[in-house]
């Protein structure tokens, strides 16, 4: 029971998820069965958006598919580099190309924003972002470790054509999926009193 509430019923298990979810920067190469990583996928889905546009977009990466971007985001990197062909260059090219690498399983959630009447494009993007944490509270539940990551090649045009996302689109995050590979982590907590602001008779 949560000291103060009142309630007829409190999902438990719910609040322990939201509680316990960390972000895993650490897994296995074991890539987790197709049908996991749809239930993590399909937890997107739940996300609130106004007028229902669901304005979400998704590409799965595993096995070579992740050499294949982690060359994409090495050559959205040699682009904003001054002098690409130096060593110190080279050194940042080879990290970038291995970034993918770090997970089984990475799936790119972009936002294709509706050009309905009345749709506001940072609800829009407001939704993606919704429903990747959704997606990460699934993992959770699943056994899964998850990180969402982002970095300048979110932003860089070629990357989005590389994943099939169209100009428009706005790549919400890199979510890097698998078994996690680390050691129980700490319990955190968390007091947001200071930033938090009550106006009414009832508060």
């Amino acid at each position: 029971m949560i000291e103060g509430m009142v309630t007829t019923h409190i999902n438990q298990e719910v609040l322990d998820l939201l509680r316990t979810r960390r972000s895993i920067s650490r897994m296995t190469a074991e890539c987790p069965p197709r049908d996991m990583i749809e239930h993590v996928i399909e937890a997107a889905g739940w996300a609130p958006n106004h007028y229902k546009t669901e304005p979400w977009r998704f590409t799965v990466l595993t096995g070579s598919a992740r050499e294949d971007l982690g060359r994409a985001m090495a050559d959205s990197l040699r682009r904003r580099l001054p002098a690409p062909d130096s060593p110190a260059a080279e050194a940042m090219l080879i990290k970038e190309r291995a970034k993918p690498l770090r997970a089984p399983v990475v799936i790119a959630v972009a936002v294709k924003p509706s050009d309905r009447p009345k749709v506001r494009e940072v609800e829009e993007i407001e939704a993606g972002a919704a429903g990747v944490e959704n997606m990460l509270l699934a993992a959770h539940a699943l056994g899964l470790g998850a990180m969402w990551r982002t970095g300048e090649a979110a932003y860089d045009p070629e990357v989005k054509r590389f994943l099939g996302f169209p100009p428009t689109a706005h790549i919400a995050a890199f979510v890097y999926l698998g078994y996690p590979d680390v050691p129980e982590l700490p319990k955190r907590e968390r007091d947001l009193s200071a930033v938090t602001r009550w106006i009414g008779d009832e508060a």
